[in-house]
């Protein structure tokens, strides 16, 4: 199993991106500069913020100076605890304070600094107050008891009780505003805001240092507090010493700019606000096949038993030849086994899963090279071996891993008639998938009718192993949270089960059955016969297989089955029919129909012909 969490070991040749990032912070020189690392979720934009920060303090320890201090913050866990724009104020403040403490300077700097913080928390308690009473919403703590005196004096009027309830409800207000700030005597917000940025920009210069903010996960945000960070990011832009570097998905910033301003539906003034904040965009990669192939390799070797330092040997020689892969150099298996490290067989052969599966990794509308989705897809392969195991069914990581991949990708109703399929088939095996999976791997254009309709079918097809002559029952079996695996035999009470056991093992004692069929439900009766017919088309020829024996006996239990025995036998291809089949159901009251056809059918051979013949001159037929 692979946590997911972003990681400082660069698994995905992101490192050359971050030394990018690194080199633009160091250069900058004190100036202020801001650097949006933007991408789809699960692309490993957390991951890039990591790396960043690691290579920016590898730079510092070449240069013998410590001059960068960092701050990460992460917008989504003070989610629904508090306001995002109070809360990253707080974070620079208390990390100041920590390296002010450390370095023993600028100390009454940062605590000038925390107080200009706690007045802009106090006026934003006062906004909220203010927006309560705007919206008719009862706020809290002394300024909620102002409102009820409002709506008193209202309603009553104002007399000399209530005037001394006012009085004592806005000292309390004045008191409650002056635990939070003791702010100087003529102030407002603008001058607040100013002092603030000047205090910080001075504590910086004070230090010597430069501030490096690390954003993250803000397009996980609920509009409202995306937008509450970004202003406060804002407060503190453009400041020397400063440097920002927003790790976020454009789309859901421009979603969350779009709710913030109800009506703008202009795109070129929604992007507008998020450009302004940003003055340098990078974009993370996409991931190639060549990535897609190392990075779940990195994955098995990363999980593995190998040795901490052969897991860092093939990390440090897989990102090296990726690195190269534009000279035509390739990560896989031969590689890998180039490096000189004795790998257990399990790993070569998961080296083996992950050639097979990098193109459909890379290209399939579901994944798309998503590290995060490439690895939940593993933990869930792992899962089911795991489940496997335990429980001492025998699957084959490479079925399983095919299996999964159409689970989670696929067509549902398609992924349903798979099963369904597997249910039916005496051996488990979709055997329906034969042509189509042979045709996808000769590269021939394929008849495919809906739901198993579309590109990734296609490629999913020609996705070694073969499964039509598979039994996928083991595979579906520690599959079942998404879709049960559900036999024939399920349906059937004990009883039945035994019969048709008994039919499908031993056809040719059918007739010794007779008594315990006539007491099975009809119900049953028709599963049975599913089953039955299953094992027939496997037939290839049609003279008295014991097969045909059970099937009598069934019809001869229920009658009603006789028509299903009969449309099945009128569909065998002519070249089966043997005519020693004739005497075996010339006297069934089901098969006139059957011989009447035969008999007119020119592809009929004559001996059967004759036969029938035969058989109906001496009168052996039902009536």
């Amino acid at each position: 199993m692979w946590p997911d969490n972003e990681t400082e070991r660069d698994f995905l040749n992101f490192s050359g991106v971050a030394d990018t990032v690194a080199e633009i912070i160091v250069q900058a020189k004190s100036r202020p500069i801001s650097i949006g690392v933007s991408g789809a979720w699960g692309i490993g934009k957390s991951s890039m913020i990591k790396l960043t920060r690691s290579a920016v303090t590898a730079r510092e320890k070449k240069s013998g100076a410590s001059k960068y201090v960092f701050v990460e913050f992460n917008a989504w866990l003070y989610q629904g605890y508090d306001d995002a724009r109070a809360a990253l104020m707080d974070v620079i403040a208390d990390r100041l304070e920590e390296e002010a403490k450390t370095r023993a300077t600028a100390l009454d700097k940062v605590k000038s600094l925390a107080k200009r913080i706690k007045w802009l928390r106090a006026a934003k308690l006062l906004a909220t107050s203010a927006a309560s009473l705007y919206f008719g919403v009862p706020p809290v703590g002394a300024a909620g008891e102002i409102f009820e005196l409002g709506k008193k004096v209202l309603a009553e009027g104002l007399g000399k009780d209530t005037a001394a309830d006012v009085k004592k409800a806005a000292a309390d207000v004045a008191k409650e505003g002056s635990e939070l700030l003791k702010p100087q005597d003529e102030t407002s917000p603008p001058k607040e805001i100013q002092a603030l940025r000047d205090a910080f920009e001075q504590t910086l210069e004070e230090l010597g240092i430069t501030l490096v903010v690390l954003i993250d996960d803000l397009d996980r945000c609920l509009p409202e507090t995306t937008i509450s960070t970004l202003e406060a990011i804002r407060l503190f832009l453009f400041l020397k010493n400063t440097a920002f570097v927003i790790a976020a998905d454009n789309d859901m910033i421009k979603h969350a700019v779009k709710k913030h301003f109800v009506g703008v539906n202009d795109d070129l003034l929604i992007t507008n606000y998020f450009d302004k904040l940003i003055q340098v965009p990078i974009r993370v990669p996409q991931l190639g096949t060549q990535e897609v192939r190392a990075y779940m390799m990195l994955l098995f070797v990363d999980n593995s038993e190998l040795s901490d330092d052969h897991k860092e040997k093939v990390r440090v020689a897989v990102i090296g030849q990726l690195r190269r892969t534009w000279q035509g150099k390739k990560v896989d298996r031969a590689f890998l086994q180039s490096l000189g490290i004795a790998f257990p067989e399990s790993l070569v052969g998961q080296f083996d899963t992950a050639e097979r599966l990098a193109s459909l990794m890379t290209t399939a509308s579901g994944i798309l090279g998503n590290p995060r989705l490439i690895k939940r897809f593993l933990n869930a392969l792992s899962i089911r071996l795991t489940i496997s195991k335990a429980q001492g069914v025998g699957v084959d990581e490479a079925v399983l891993a095919k299996l999964l991949l159409f689970e989670r990708i696929g067509d549902t109703a398609a992924y349903a008639e798979l099963v369904k399929n597997v249910s039916i088939d005496t051996e488990g095996k979709p055997t329906f998938l034969k042509e189509w999976e042979e045709g996808a791997v000769a590269g021939r254009d394929l008849d495919l009718k809906a739901p198993w309709t579309g590109e990734f079918v296609k490629e999913w097809l020609a996705l070694s192993p073969p499964l039509h002559d598979t039994d996928l029952r083991g595979a579906l079996y520690v599959s079942r949270e998404y879709a049960p695996l559900i036999t024939p035999e399920d349906r059937l009470s004990s009883d039945a089960a035994e019969l048709l056991a008994a039919l499908l093992e031993h056809p040719e004692m059918a007739t010794t059955l007779k008594d315990g069929l006539a007491r099975v439900a009809r119900i049953e009766t028709t599963v049975m016969m599913d089953r039955l017919l299953e094992r027939a088309r496997k037939e290839q020829e049609w003279g008295a297989p014991p097969i045909l024996n059970a099937c009598i006996a069934l019809v001869e239990a229920d009658p009603v089955q006789g028509s299903r025995l009969a449309a099945f036998l009128a569909d065998r291809p002519a070249q089966q029919i043997q005519p020693s089949i004739v005497p075996k159901i010339a006297d069934r009251a089901w098969s006139a129909t059957i011989l009447d056809a035969w008999s007119s059918s020119p592809a009929i051979s004559r001996t059967v012909k004759n036969a029938i013949k035969k058989t109906r001159d001496n009168g052996n037929v039902a009536v």
